[in-house]
């Protein structure tokens, strides 16, 4: 590679999207590279139609497809102009992660932006304590939790010798309220909310930690988003899907935090992404306020 090559190569703008077939994940890695953004995608669904267990609880097993794949995610990031390096991964496989990082990093040479966005899908996300096996628990804390420090750990230390980038996880209100119901009667079990609360901790001490080598570190709060997921599967346990916001919401937000220099003061915070997007009406057409009569 030429000189010229690789300066071109090392100017591009490089995200790396975890849950990127669907839902929040989607809406960023699109709406990233939209804002000239090269993204980098992994998930475990491929293709479109592929079955999994996705059921919330032990109770049943669904299987039936959910909509998204990483192959369509992937044509609307080219669809914007940018390239899509597709990289499957599993959340409770941890060299899986390691290896797409690493594939990444060995085809494009760097990555300025980590978005934790992927979660735990399966039982036990709406079962109560005594009905959830310690396994499933551990489950969750792998996937939600010990994930994120997996890819941080296998990708933030090019970011350090870079002196740039930025790690923006997606947490959640479970991270740090009580339910305001049982799971499966409008609330949500242990292991969602205990693994999302160690995935909340993690922004804050990474800011901390990479504050004098230009590595920023964020949370996003994105509130009930509407994603393909809540509307096939949660109607059950009492989510209404129609009453949540878009998913492009929390892409905006992503976007401006890698874009504003008003973001450098909320190193190491939790964004509540959609008062800011709101706030700053960062998605024309949407707002928190109500309609007018």
């Amino acid at each position: 590679m030429s000189t010229a090559a690789r300066d071109s190569e090392s100017s591009r703008k490089i995200a790396f999207v975890t849950g990127a077939s669907r839902g929040i994940g989607k809406a960023i890695a699109i709406e990233l590279a939209q804002a000239g953004f090269d993204v980098a995608i992994t998930a475990r669904t491929v293709h479109e139609g592929e079955s999994r267990e996705h059921s919330s609880t032990l109770k049943r097993s669904d299987t039936t497809p959910l909509p998204g794949s990483l192959d369509s995610t992937a044509s609307q990031i080219e669809a914007a102009g940018r390239r899509c390096l597709t990289v499957p991964a599993d959340l409770l496989d941890h060299p899986s992660l390691v290896s797409a990082a690493d594939a990444v990093l060995a085809q494009w040479g760097h990555i300025d932006v980590l978005i934790n966005n992927g979660r735990y899908i399966g039982p036990g996300h709406m079962d109560l304590i005594l009905d959830t096996p310690i396994r499933v628990l551990r489950d969750h804390l792998e996937a939600n939790a010990l994930a994120p420090i997996v890819l941080v750990k296998a990708i933030v230390p090019q970011m350090v010798k870079r002196k740039h980038g930025t790690v923006i996880n997606i947490t959640s209100t479970v991270a740090y309220e009580d339910p305001p119901e049982p799971a499966g009667k409008g609330g949500w079990g242990l292991g969602y909310g205990f693994s999302k609360g160690a995935l909340h901790r993690i922004a804050g001490v990474l800011a901390a930690e990479m504050r004098e080598v230009g590595v920023r570190a964020y949370n996003i709060q994105p509130g009930f988003i509407a994603t393909e997921r809540i509307a096939q599967d949660m109607g059950a346990f009492g989510f209404d899907a129609s009453t949540g916001a878009p998913a492009t919401v929390i892409g905006k937000v992503v976007r401006w935090l890698l874009e504003s220099p008003d973001a450098a003061k909320l190193n190491g915070t939790t964004i509540q992404g959609q008062e800011l997007c709101s706030e700053l009406g960062l998605l024309p057409g949407w707002s928190l306020a109500p309609a007018p009569r």
